[in-house]
Formats: structure tokens, sequence, C-alpha cells
């Protein structure tokens, strides 16, 4: 019995996950890529398991995400108004944990940065400006007047 070659199998490691994404990539990019839709949604299907196994971005808040891509692609405040079509003072207010990203500008960040949009869409703490003056930060994300 003839031993039969898999061509893509379960990404075991960070090598073979970059060599999937490139080919990927080379697949999305080619003028016949409906040709090679299944080899495209196979390959999408191994690379989401493995983000979703080996995510470290389940452990970062999404602004703390955010900051980091905004480093990563050398990124000020002022080029997200443009990037988000949002105010400056709405930039500020999402990066210092004032206000939430709202379902627009998670899509926007999603689509700008080629990530899901779980990246951005999980729960984190905002510091509401009602009790800043408070020390204990369990304390001060409450709105409820303290005796």
């Amino acid at each position: 019995m003839e031993a039969v070659t898999i061509k893509y199998t379960i990404i075991k490691n960070r090598n073979q996950y970059d060599a999937y994404c490139n080919q990927l990539e080379i697949l999305l990019t080619n003028e016949n890529s409906e040709s090679f839709q299944d080899e495209i949604d196979l390959l999408t299907l191994l690379i989401e398991k493995y983000d979703d196994e080996n995510s470290i971005l389940k452990q970062v808040d999404p602004i703390t995400l955010l900051r980091s891509f905004m480093h990563d692609h050398h990124l000020k405040p002022q080029d997200m108004t443009g990037i988000l079509g949002i105010s400056k003072g709405y930039v500020s207010d999402i990066l210092n944990y004032k206000k939430g990203l709202s379902k627009e500008v998670i899509r926007k960040l999603a689509d700008h940065f080629k990530v899901r949009q779980e990246a951005f869409n999980r729960p984190y703490k905002l510091i509401s400006p009602v009790n800043t003056y408070l020390r204990n930060a369990s304390v001060m994300n409450t709105t409820k007047q303290l005796q």
C-alpha cells in the first residue's frame, strides 16, 4: 500500500504556522484564487485553530492590544482619528480607558490591523472619571456614591 502525503496538517509549531500564513497570503493574492477556494478554506481553518489555542490576544485587554498595534505600526493617536473616523477626544478617551469601543470602531480596528473582531470585542474595565480620586481600583470603577 502506497503512503499518501497530506499537503496540510494540524499546525504544531510557530514555523509551520508562519509557513501556512505565507501560503494563504499567496493563494489570496493569486488572480485565480476562486480555483483554490478549498485550499484557502482549509488553511484559514487550520490557522484559526492554532490562533485560538495559542493566542496571547486572549490575555491582553483590547486597549493594551490597540496600543501595541499602534506602536508596531508607528501610529500616533492623531493617526487613529483618520483610520477610525472619530475625534481626537474620543481616541484619547479610548486609550485612557474612559470610553469603550463601539461596534463600528471594533470593526474598523479589526479591518485595519487584519485581526478578528474578537481581539477587540472583549470586556475590560473603564475608569469612571467620577471616582478617579479613589486609590482602590475595585471601587474606582463604580459610580455608586460612597459614604
